[in-house]
């Protein structure tokens, strides 16, 4: 699965260089993520950051992005970036969850290839101009995950483990183009994720690792429902808001054969 989506990535990047007269735009990205999930705070952006960072650590979010423009229009963006985030029962609005009291991190590293449409002709060069824009696409996320070992009888936790998970990335943002070449940028990125288990809520089947046991099926099935937290149901988001700062080059400004 992993090879499939490198595959993909490596085919779509190298697709949108064959194309002709279009220009090129790098930058860098800067914000914070924050994870909606069955465990912390449940509002999908602007969430506090949680004041225990010697364990939790700090969220943010930094990435580099590649930006190919069609036309003044429409553009195609790679995205690679990485995300820190951290969760906690204690800072939830539910009541539930306060008295739950778990908490816990993750390190995301991420490539997602969007599609940006802008309201206005921001990406000519001519002339400053603000424009806002939306996007939507696809990405891939890798993150860490639980394992869970039942043997003798009784279920342990075990090192996480690297998982790699598909992901729908879509949002907002406003752009502005200045001195011929720069464009500042501000968005709101969600990514609604294919896993339930960024915030190891969940563990997937394939890391239940069973040893030597007298339990029966039923017996054993029970020990991984107890262990599974929040609505298996209902996968977790990842969700950011950034600046960014990129600079456009290549041939002149002519959307033209």
């Amino acid at each position: 699965m992993q090879k499939k989506i490198t595959y993909f990535f490596i085919a779509v990047f190298f697709i949108s260089f064959s194309l002709k007269g279009q220009r090129h735009e790098i930058g860098v990205q800067l914000g914070m993520s924050n994870l909606v999930g069955d465990i912390g705070r449940t509002n999908y952006i602007l969430q506090k950051p949680i004041g225990n960072y010697r364990e939790l650590g700090i969220p943010f979010y930094a990435g580099i992005l590649y930006r190919r423009n069609f036309n003044p229009y429409q553009s195609v963006r790679l995205n690679l970036g990485y995300s820190h985030i951290q969760f906690s029962d204690a800072h939830a609005k539910e009541l539930y969850r306060r008295n739950r009291y778990l908490d816990g991190s993750n390190s995301i590293y991420e490539a997602d290839i969007v599609f940006e449409y802008n309201f206005f002709p921001v990406n000519e060069e001519h002339k400053s101009l603000l424009s806002p824009y939306i996007f939507g696409g696809v990405g891939g996320m890798l993150h860490s995950t639980p394992q869970l070992i039942i043997d003798n009888n009784q279920v342990s936790e075990a090192p996480y483990v690297s998982a790699l998970s598909f992901a729908v990335p879509f949002g907002a943002g406003l752009k502005y183009k200045f001195n011929y070449n720069w464009a500042l940028f501000g968005e709101l990125m969600f990514r609604a994720t294919f896993s339930d288990s960024v915030d190891y809520s969940t563990v997937d089947d394939k890391n239940i690792k069973l040893g030597d046991n007298t339990l029966t099926e039923l017996e054993i099935a029970d020990m991984i429902r107890n262990r599974q937290i929040g609505n298996p149901n209902s996968n977790d988001w990842v969700n950011s808001i950034t600046l960014g700062l990129s600079y456009s080059f290549g041939r002149p400004p002519c959307y033209c054969d």
